[in-house]
């Protein structure tokens, strides 16, 4: 999922006895078609963040009204990283070494506020989203990726097309029942494309409860903030 349509794909994957089968693939994809895919959907993966993190909402709230109570080192970074990464980014980094994008300080806040309204025409639809993966469960391609032994870094932009193709034969390679169809091509020439199919695979393996859930201890965070389903298991064990 992106801000704009331009870079948002929808992958479907339809799945049988020992078979996933790419149904639909849609590059250039709007709201509506959108909103349409995930309630169309037993399990659906979105590649966006479903909120921001609840300090740096009360920070921004309390310096709205005035009235923000700044510790002595304001340029901390442990102060700062509180209200950049949410609870999930901190439990991905830790169980993968990845860094998720921050949703307050990256440019990805733009994609979320998109999937903000996403959610919210969901919930117009009687499809309420609970945030820590019920319905809809928010995904990371590389951290997928990274646990499934595949390449999860390189793999984008027009410069690194060779890299995707790669990446392709090789997921093919580990998961020779998926069949990409038609849309292969697609996978190929489009990190976009590619991301989708991995979303959709990802959201597989949340169906399954084959994800790390949240702990008890993060599921109150991970209500507001979202939660990042993050596969256990090995690509071929979604078959």
């Amino acid at each position: 999922m992106a801000a704009e349509p331009a870079k948002t794909a929808v992958a479907t994957i339809m799945w049988s006895t020992g078979r996933a089968t790419v149904e639909r693939l849609a590059l250039g994809v709007e709201d509506g078609a959108l909103v349409s895919a995930v309630v169309g959907a037993d399990k659906a993966g979105i590649d966006c963040p479903l909120g921001w993190p609840n300090a740096f909402v009360d920070f921004v709230t309390a310096h709205h009204t005035g009235h923000v109570v700044a510790p002595e080192d304001v340029a901390g970074r442990a102060w700062r990283r509180r209200l950049a990464w949410r609870v999930t980014d901190e439990a991905v980094h830790d169980a993968t070494g990845l860094n998720p994008l921050s949703v307050s300080a990256d440019r990805i806040g733009h994609t979320a506020m998109r999937g903000a309204a996403i959610l919210a025409r969901l919930d117009g639809l009687g499809r309420a989203v609970d945030r820590c993966g019920d319905g809809v469960v928010e995904v990371y391609p590389a951290a997928s990726l990274r646990h499934w032994d595949l390449p999860y870094k390189r793999y984008k932009g027009r410069e690194n097309l060779a890299v995707l193709c790669q990446l392709v034969d090789q997921m093919l390679e580990a998961a020779p029942w998926l069949d990409l169809r038609a849309y292969e091509r697609d996978c190929r020439a489009s990190d976009d494309a590619f991301d989708a199919v991995v979303a959709a695979l990802t959201a597989r393996a949340a169906a399954l409860d084959l994800v790390a859930p949240p702990s008890s201890a993060q599921r109150e965070a991970a209500r507001t903030e979202g939660w990042i389903a993050v596969p256990t298991v090995k690509l071929t064990e979604l078959r």
